[in-house]
């Protein structure tokens, strides 16, 4: 049990900054922390939330400006957004960046003076319990957050644990203090989304409840508990639900114990009075996904008593520490975005697990994670392409093996038998597509990472890309493709099952395990199913073996054959292969070609306005989506390094600002922030899995990883300017580096890795044979 204890993140600030391994032997540049402005991203497309939350906690407080409905689900997918003129109140959970919207569990309000019960409406200030708000009066910094709520006086500040949010909340003296807790909202509302709660005040004091929602995630259960450094002078429980009741599955013996006055529904208000107020009012909610005491559990563990101000200093050391794992220095504007991107990075996957080890699986039941932490959030067919190899490369040894150990323990406790596709608290969305909790854990397996059973994993893999009702992968496994008159997306899932199987195959491959190698990379190639050479584009094909006529590249949405994009992204979606892909396109200049006219064309935004997260276009590159990701650095596969030197500048100067507005598509739990901060450092991992990163060109004068092996490795940047966009030449320890890539063990080695910026093109650098990425063709090595 001593490794356990050492290990679990859950059981309080003091665990949460004894795990921060890096943090022990590295301390952040001081600025470092000062640098990041949560407010990035809260604008348009980002979706992120300025609330407090420490590195990967369970609880994520932040404000709500509108808990929408349909018609505004989307644009306020993270509860908050920058242009909104009042706040609804302050909510527990959150997603950072996600495209979907849901959480917002367990709405707190602070009124003065008359209590209203309904929200009023975001566009109508003064309606509602609502109140009207300033930029100006708004802090944000990593772990804290405050605001002063014009409409009632009141300041309201915020800061967090793993498992409990603080409310701090200042009173005007002359008015009455009450707290509105509104279990009725959640980020995107609807009819019926609230299957039952349950609101308690027990004789303690202590105010517990739960709520069971029909969300993004079918039947969501999640428990709380508060208590307040005053003491209540009374409360008033309301039911304002408009529909009778149809199904009670919770009333029953003990659910309200004679020493508790509760209340049970589905639209459940609570009120709490607290008269006139001489000094700030401290509130303290824990969360559980398991009971109302594993709350009261987490509350006693974390917060035992009302120190705000001490709360808030530990979560400003756990983001100082974590911050310390990467130092930038580069202009003022760069270094901010890097930073916030760090921050955003480190948010998910979440803690979802109590202080004990209890969570609540993909089976809806409760079980205990012996060994590591359990994590929920993952937002899979975004994050494997540069988010978790990010913390592959900067938290192997305790953050990669729980995302591993939790994404196994969670295949095991599945009804289905396989890896999640998009899980949040535990349980299933059946978002997005493809199986890419497998390049997670084979990059894992590739790289080393220890604290896992690779029998397991490798178990877990196979049986999720051989489950064949699930998104068609039966058709796929007995014909080579999914035909695209039998599933509207059957191009993107062919090329995205490809990658998934190849990254099976190089994790068989380094375990020693020839036949599942073999098997899976044949599949690997069954992208060249859906290529047409005549076109040069992967394009829908049918059942009976033909393509689909008329064909449009730049077709989009329902029926396309493509999942969030069209051909022009997808047609060089093939990280495992793409010197095959050259190949099959006629060389060398046909990809370049192609390239060059998918930045370069004039494109209508409005043909993607059916769309969802089709933002940032440059031409039909479109970085506000994943399956562009990569494609800058597809040049280096042609022996044109320059070329992606240039389209990096061309991406990083459009789609990334210091502001609101600074991310131009959703961040989605972090990929966006991780792109940036690989391209950033000069490298960025095109193909998990194969152990190398693709050279771009830096936008940092100096940067350090620091790694927990205890090495450092360090990029190095001479002449960086905009008169000077190319890489002239680079070194690495010191000797000239002629290829286009990187090895993993190199950087894991320690060392610096330098680049020499120049006004012209080099166009010798990097351009022969040996000296292109990884390609399972062997094409250009």
């Amino acid at each position: 049990m001593l490794h356990r204890t050492v290990a679990r993140w859950t059981l309080g600030l003091a665990a949460l900054l004894a795990v921060q391994a890096p943090a022990a032997v590295y301390a952040a540049e001081p600025s470092a922390y000062a640098e990041v402005d949560p407010f990035i991203g809260t604008g348009p497309d980002g979706h992120t939330f300025p609330g407090a939350v420490v590195p990967f906690g369970m609880v994520q407080l932040s404000p709500d400006t509108l808990i929408a409905d349909f018609k505004h689900s989307y644009a306020h997918a993270a509860g908050y957004r920058f242009g909104d003129p009042t706040i609804q109140g302050f909510s527990h959970t959150h997603f950072s960046g996600a495209g979907h919207s849901d959480l917002g569990d367990v709405l707190v309000m602070p009124i003065a003076g008359d209590v209203q019960l309904d929200p009023g409406e975001a566009d109508k200030p003064g309606s509602g319990y609502r109140s009207r708000y300033s930029h100006t009066s708004e802090v944000a910094e990593p772990g804290y957050y405050a605001v002063t709520l014009s409409d009632y006086g009141v300041r309201a500040e915020l800061s967090a644990t793993p498992h409990v949010g603080l409310h701090r909340y200042g009173f005007p003296a002359d008015k009455p203090a009450h707290l509105l807790i509104d279990l009725r909202q959640s980020i995107y509302n609807y009819p019926g989304k609230v299957l039952w709660s349950r609101l308690r005040i027990r004789s303690d004091g202590t105010v517990t409840g739960f709520r069971e929602t029909r969300g993004w995630a079918p039947a969501r259960q999640l428990y709380f508990a508060m208590r307040f450094s005053e003491a209540p002078i009374g409360h008033e429980l309301y039911d304002k639900e408009d529909e009778p009741v149809r199904y009670n599955p919770f009333k029953g013996p003990g659910d309200s114990p004679a020493d508790t006055q509760a209340i049970v529904g589905r639209g459940l208000i609570g009120v709490l009075d607290f008269g006139l107020l001489k000094s700030p009012l401290v509130a303290k909610v824990a969360l559980s996904s398991v009971s109302e005491e594993g709350a009261i559990a987490n509350l006693d563990a974390e917060a035992k008593g009302f120190d705000f101000d001490g709360v808030r200093a530990s979560a400003k050391a756990a983001w100082t520490d974590a911050l310390a794992s990467a130092q930038f220095e580069a202009p003022s504007g760069m270094r901010k975005t890097l930073y916030t991107s760090l921050y955003h990075a480190l948010m998910a996957p979440s803690v979802a697990e109590d202080v004990d080890g209890r969570y609540r699986g993909p089976d809806n039941e409760v079980h205990r994670a012996e060994g590591f932490t359990f994590v929920s959030s993952f937002s899979l067919w975004d994050t494997y392409r540069a988010e978790q190899p990010l913390m592959t490369l900067i938290q192997p040894n305790r953050r990669t093996s729980d995302v591993v150990n939790s994404l196994i323990a969670s295949r095991e406790e599945s009804p289905f038998g396989i890896l999640p596709i998009w899980q949040y608290q535990g349980q299933e969305t059946w978002c997005m597509i493809g199986y890419h909790a497998v390049p997670e854990i084979a990059d894992a397996i590739v790289k080393g990472v220890p604290g896992f059973d690779r029998g397991r994993a490798m178990a877990a893999m196979t049986a999720s890309a051989t489950y064949a009702p699930y998104g068609h992968l039966g058709v796929y496994m007995q014909r080579g493709y999914v035909p695209t008159d039998l599933d509207g997306e059957g191009v993107s899932k062919t090329v995205e099952y490809a990658f998934d199987d190849w990254t099976i195959a190089a994790a068989a491959k380094t375990l020693g395990d020839s036949a599942t190698a073999k098997t899976f990379n044949a599949r690997a190639g069954y992208w060249r199913n859906v290529f047409d050479s005549k076109t040069g584009f992967v394009r829908p094909k049918l059942a009976d073996g033909t393509f689909r006529e008329p064909f449009d590249p730049a077709m989009a949405g329902i029926q396309s054959g493509f999942t969030e994009g069209n051909a022009w992204q997808y047609s060089q979606y093939e990280p495992q292969d793409i010197g095959g892909l050259i190949q099959a396109m006629g060389g060398d200049a046909k990809l370049v070609s192609k390239l060059d006219l998918t930045f370069d064309q004039t494109v209508d935004p409005k043909n993607y306005s059916n769309v969802e997260d089709m933002a940032g276009l440059i031409g039909q590159y479109v970085h506000g989506n994943e399956p562009s990701h990569h494609m800058a650095y597809l040049y280096d596969y042609a022996g044109q390094p320059w070329r992606t030197q240039a389209r990096l500048k061309q991406i990083v100067d459009s789609q990334y600002r210091p502001a609101p507005d600074g991310l131009v598509g959703n961040d989605d739990l972090g990929q966006m922030s991780a792109w940036m901060i690989f391209t950033a450092l000069g490298f960025y991992p095109v193909a998990p899995a194969s152990n190398e990163y693709v050279i771009g060109r830096p936008f940092v004068e100096r940067a350090a990883l620091r790694l927990p092996n205890g090495k450092t490795f360090t990029v190095v940047t001479d002449g960086l300017s905009d008169a000077h966009p190319y890489v002239g030449r680079v070194t690495l320890n010191g000797r000239p580096l002629t290829r286009s890539f990187i090895r993993h063990e190199e950087i894991m080695a320690g060392g610096e890795l330098r680049f020499v910026m120049q006004a012209e093109p080099n166009e010798r650098w990097a351009t022969g044979a040996g000296e292109r990425p990884f390609s399972m063709s062997g094409y250009g090595r």
